[in-house]
């Protein structure tokens, strides 16, 4: 991202502004700041979901995004994770397991064949978060926006996840490269103020990890 500025509407003052960001392929990014500094407004501007007022932006290789609030259809389980894409049985499973979703087959009626109702009123918010993460990972892309996925999960769960998804074990380590640093962003009134690195050597796939707290992002 060069120069980047961004508005909800044309006819706002700009929400975002003079963003200059490039995060190296395999880098773990942590955006962090207090509710209403733009974290989520980043993300978006990244989708092209807000009005480029200028600047440019280019993303590198297809995307997922997990939103804070997860969408889900009126569908099985296995449906909403699948989401129409090839079988693959096994992935499926591994999928199932890293996101935490294997209890929660054993206590639903018809397992992964359980119909959740309409945006999914049959499951507890963090239910609803993991499917919405499944979904991401199962679907294999180059890189993934995560918009505070672990927001509606346990200490316990949380580090699972992190664990077996998003970290150097995780679901996603083969398609990336070793990488030497971790990046956090400090978030202030739509500007970066402070991008902080540290020299680790680690394996991620390109992750924007949102999150409101430090608390989040260190499990």
């Amino acid at each position: 991202m060069v120069d980047g500025v961004f508005s909800w509407s044309r006819a706002e003052s700009p929400t975002l502004k003079r963003l200059n960001v490039c995060i190296p392929e395999g880098s773990l990014v942590a955006v962090v700041g207090h509710v209403g500094s733009g974290k989520s407004s980043l993300l978006s501007a990244l989708l092209g979901e807000m009005d480029k007022l200028e600047g440019t932006v280019a993303v590198k290789g297809s995307v997922a995004y997990v939103p804070q609030q997860a969408w889900i259809q009126n569908a099985t389980l296995k449906d909403n994770i699948m989401f129409g894409q090839e079988r693959r049985p096994t992935w499926y499973r591994r999928v199932v397991e890293a996101c935490a979703l294997e209890p929660d087959l054993e206590i639903l009626p018809a397992g992964d064949e359980t119909e959740i109702g309409e945006k999914g009123v049959n499951l507890s918010g963090g239910q609803k978060q993991r499917v919405s993460l499944a979904r991401a990972v199962y679907c294999d892309r180059a890189v993934y926006l995560l918009d505070d996925p672990l927001s509606a999960v346990d200490a316990h769960v949380g580090k699972h996840i992190f664990e077996q998804v998003i970290g150097p074990q995780g679901l996603l380590k083969d398609k990336v490269c070793v990488c030497g640093c971790v990046c956090v962003c400090v978030w202030v009134g739509g500007w970066v103020c402070v991008i902080a690195s540290f020299t680790t050597s680690i394996q991620f796939s390109l992750f924007y990890f949102v999150s409101s707290t430090m608390d989040s992002m260190i499990l």
